[in-house]
């Protein structure tokens, strides 16, 4: 493994280049390939997962590419589910915040294969504690669907590109507000059962924002 410094700037016109390329790859052998690249962006608040996919949306359609970026944080579980076992239940966040089966019925099955290109852009709206009434959005074809969030990676989603941020443990409690440090051992699980550093398409180390890093594994997959 090499972990090579990069700029955020950089980091962005490398994620560019790289979504381009698989956006743009011809299916392999008796795979179906979907109209639309489904591109998860892994990692805890403190990453600011959200930041960099909208950072990746203009880039992408500069180079002629169809972009969307969704929030998993609007496709929650009713807070009646979410707080079952109170509201500092890092289990419960691990486990049940996300409606997984919402997200992937909503917006990751229809811009899958055979798909019908029609997504939700929010299914939840977790202030209001209500269904988001948003309409329905029509992907142009060859549309970069780009999906952020935190535990995106566990729960066999159908993403055709992970990026997974990271932070070293202690980088994440000091980053991390104080209110949702209860969250911790909930990030702590997710490196441990589900590992995602060691299968994501990308790995980002992100302890210090300005200073990112690129996790390579080898020549084939960094």
């Amino acid at each position: 493994m090499r972990v090579r410094p990069i700029s955020p700037v950089l980091l962005v016109a490398e994620l560019t280049e790289r979504l381009l390329t698989a956006a743009s790859a011809p299916a392999s052998a008796g795979s179906a390939q979907s109209a639309h690249l489904r591109v998860a962006v892994d990692g805890p608040p403190a990453a600011a997962p959200d930041r960099l996919a909208a950072a990746l949306i203009d880039p992408l359609r500069a180079r002629g590419r169809p972009a969307l970026h969704l929030r998993a944080g609007d496709f929650l579980r009713p807070a009646s589910v979410r707080y079952e076992f109170g509201r500092t239940n890092p289990d419960a966040y691990y486990e049940g915040w996300t409606d997984e089966a919402g997200l992937r019925r909503e917006v990751l099955d229809p811009a899958g294969p055979g798909g019908t290109g029609r997504v939700l852009p929010s299914l939840w709206d977790a202030a209001a504690d209500r269904a988001s009434r948003a309409a329905y959005q029509e992907l142009s074809p060859g549309t970069v669907l780009l999906v952020s969030g935190a535990l995106l990676l566990g729960g066999g989603l159908p993403f055709d590109v992970t990026v997974h941020l990271v932070l070293s443990p202690a980088a994440l409690a000091r980053r991390t507000d104080a209110a949702q440090r209860w969250t911790l051992p909930a990030f702590a699980r997710y490196a441990d059962e589900v590992v995602p550093a060691a299968f994501a398409d990308v790995v980002v180390r992100v302890d210090d924002p300005r200073h990112p890093a690129w996790v390579q594994r080898d020549e084939a997959t960094g």
